[in-house]
C-alpha cells in the first residue's frame, strides 16, 4: 500500500468509458439520465460527467429489463422497488405480473393475425386475375368495413 494514500478513491469514468463498457451510446446514457433511470453523476471541474462503477450495473439492469419487455417508465418503477426494503419484492412481482399479462394479450392478438393471414395465404392460388385474389379481397373488405382516418366506411 502506498503510504501517501491511506484511502482508496473509488474509480470514476467518463461517459465514453461507461458507453464502451455497457455498449450503450453516450446519447442514450444522457437520455437515461434525463428520464431519471440513471442518477445525474457529479461533474469534474471541466464539466464532464464522472460516473462511478455502480453506473455499469445500473445500465445493465436497464438493458436486461428492456429485454424482458419493460417500458422505460416500468423500468423506473423497478429501479425504485429495487431499493425499497419494505415492499420492493411485492412491487416488482406486481409490475412483472402486469407486464406478463400485457405480453400474453399481445401474443394472443398476434396469433389471431397469424391464423387469419395463414388461411388467406392457403386460399390464394398465387396466380390469376387480381379480382380473384382472396388476400386482396379480404383486405379490401376490411378496408370497406372499418373507418379510416376519420372518414366514414364506404
Amino acid at each position: 500500500m502506498n503510504p501517501r494514500h491511506d484511502e482508496v478513491r473509488p474509480r470514476r469514468m467518463s461517459i465514453g468509458e461507461l458507453a464502451g463498457r455497457t455498449g450503450v451510446s453516450a446519447d442514450k446514457l444522457r437520455y437515461y439520465e434525463r428520464e431519471g433511470l440513471l442518477p445525474r453523476p457529479p461533474r469534474r471541474s471541466s464539466g464532464y460527467r464522472e460516473y462511478g462503477e455502480e453506473a455499469v450495473g445500473q445500465v445493465h439492469f436497464i438493458l436486461r429489463a428492456k429485454d424482458l419487455g419493460f417500458s422505460l417508465e416500468e423500468i423506473a418503477d423497478l429501479l425504485n422497488f429495487s431499493v425499497d426494503a419494505e415492499s420492493g419484492v411485492a412491487g416488482v412481482k406486481e409490475r412483472a405480473s402486469r407486464r406478463l399479462a400485457e405480453i400474453e394479450k399481445e401474443i394472443a392478438r398476434l396469433e389471431g393475425i397469424r391464423a387469419r393471414l395463414a388461411s388467406l395465404v392457403a386460399a390464394c392460388p398465387g396466380c390469376g386475375p387480381l379480382e380473384g385474389c382472396p388476400i386482396l379481397s379480404a383486405i379490401r373488405a376490411e378496408e370497406d368495413a372499418a373507418p379510416c382516418c376519420g372518414h366514414p366506411a364506404k
